[in-house]
């Protein structure tokens, strides 16, 4: 299925800005959770094409001396503390205590996001101008929040993954002990996959089996090409 954003969603008609490196085209892929958009993220690392996974990246961050931790530290002392053992002091987060503290409050949520946004940017770019370098002609954004973000202005073209509601509720509850109802709110919480697929400029449906994810994949990326 081949959707354009470029006649549906005006956001997507931002030029891309003007220090990111050219040459490449750049493809979104961003979907709710459960939708299977890291399996999707996988077959292309297998492909050869570089994937940035903003989620890892978040970790990073957010790990004990990352770079994140200063900042969060001065806004919310109470979910950081320095780890002492190690002799050199590190700040290290306490993640269910962040995560208290921004469920309660959106407040507290825009403030993380605008403490993780630049810094989440400058990787990304690093990402893509190293890409560059090694003369890749394709690179793969992975963002669960690349509408939200504004993410999808830096791509040529975006790929959302769906599921069926039954298929991602059974998979978050495969790997998180939440009952069924807490994912539907979990869920609830999120972008509409409807909303996310007319953004969308392929949409990847992976509620059958790996085989047919696979084989809808290799089909959006023979369109790329095709328009390159």
């Amino acid at each position: 299925m081949m959707r354009s954003a470029r006649r549906c969603w005006p956001a997507r008609l931002v030029r891309k800005p003007a220090d990111m490196p050219a040459g490449m085209t750049v493809i979104g892929l961003t979907g709710g959770m459960g939708a299977g958009k890291s399996t999707a993220a996988c077959m292309m690392r297998r492909m050869g094409i570089p994937v940035f996974d903003a989620d890892a990246a978040v970790h990073r961050l957010q790990a004990a001396g990352g770079a994140a931790l200063p900042a969060i530290a001065a806004r919310f002392p109470q979910a950081v503390r320095q780890d002492t053992a190690t002799g050199d002091a590190r700040w290290v987060l306490d993640r269910p205590a962040l995560r208290r503290i921004v469920s309660a409050s959106p407040d507290a949520l825009s403030v993380l996001e605008a403490i993780m946004h630049p810094l989440l940017m400058r990787q990304a770019r690093n990402f893509l101008h190293q890409a560059r370098r090694r003369q890749k002609r394709d690179v793969v954004l992975d963002v669960p929040l690349l509408f939200e973000a504004g993410w999808d202005r830096l791509c040529d073209a975006v790929i959302v993954v769906t599921a069926p509601p039954l298929v991602q509720i059974a998979r978050i509850r495969a790997r998180r002990a939440m009952s069924a109802e807490e994912v539907r709110a979990l869920l609830r919480r999120q972008m509409p996959d409807q909303e996310r697929c007319r953004r969308a400029d392929h949409v990847i449906r992976t509620g059958l089996n790996r085989h047919e994810t696979r084989r809808q994949l290799l089909s959006v990326l023979r369109k790329m090409k095709a328009h390159d």
